[in-house]
């Protein structure tokens, strides 16, 4: 199973769907950067919202993830990846390891409201970061600030910085009606898209079945005759009436 985004992209790009065909160099460099800047900066606050913070993990992350395991996974699940999160932000932004989740709190969400402000100033006015269509910088920004606008979390200052970055949340609404939202007019799921392409050739087929077996019917019911033969054709000895000696 392909759980992570730069794993997720580079199954896409080895079945050739690559959403970063039309950029150019430059812009290529780019995303490299702020996809490392995303990671770097922006992912050990996010754990720490989602699974470190004693309030939010124990009212909303925790519940959430157990009702959507089976028993006894529900026991396991939520205090595994809370662990794993805790470690990764020790291992990544301590500068020793006798300090405390506490005393790297601050640095973590400063590092994280300045790499948000980046983004902010780079989206600016525009809908996606290059362009009129979505590259995959587009979808690593808006996996990692999607659940953070839509979450509803009891505690969280970086909650509260992205509301102020009005841009953002623009971004995130804009590609949810564009891409999720299952109101008229919005993309239809690919299973919806190739079962209605289904529906419609099986009708083309049992038509095709019922015309089959109706000229069938009608050759049967219609009258049989003996097919026609021409008499063959008299031998000159015969043209001419006289008999062999």
């Amino acid at each position: 199973t392909v759980t992570e985004p730069a794993q997720i992209l580079n199954y896409l790009r080895k079945l050739r769907f690559n959403a970063d065909y039309e950029l150019s160099a430059r812009q290529g460099a780019d995303t490299m950067a702020y996809i490392a800047l995303l990671e770097e900066k922006l992912r050990p606050a996010l754990l720490h919202t989602f699974w470190v913070d004693t309030e939010n993990y124990s009212s909303l992350t925790r519940p959430w993830f157990a009702s959507r395991s089976p028993f006894p996974l529900n026991f396991l699940v939520p205090g595994h990846h809370a662990n794993t999160a805790l470690s990764r932000i020790l291992l990544t932004k301590s500068d020793s390891p006798l300090h405390t989740i506490t005393e790297v709190e601050g640095k973590i969400y400063s590092e994280a409201k300045e790499c948000l402000n980046l983004l902010s100033h780079r989206l600016g006015t525009a809908y996606y970061f290059f362009g009129n269509t979505p590259c995959s910088l587009d979808a690593f920004v808006f996996g990692f600030l999607a659940p953070l606008h839509k979450a509803s979390l009891p505690s969280s200052p970086l909650q509260n910085h992205l509301r102020q970055l009005e841009n953002l949340q623009r971004f995130c609404d804009h590609i949810l009606n564009a891409h999720f939202s299952s109101h008229p007019g919005s993309p239809q799921p690919v299973q919806e898209t190739v079962d209605a392409n289904l529906q419609k050739l099986t009708q083309l087929v049992n038509k095709e079945s019922n015309l089959i077996e109706k000229m069938d019917d009608n050759l049967r019911s219609s009258p049989q005759h003996k097919p026609f033969r021409a008499d063959p054709r008299p031998s000159p000895s015969n043209s001419t009436g006289s008999t062999p000696a």
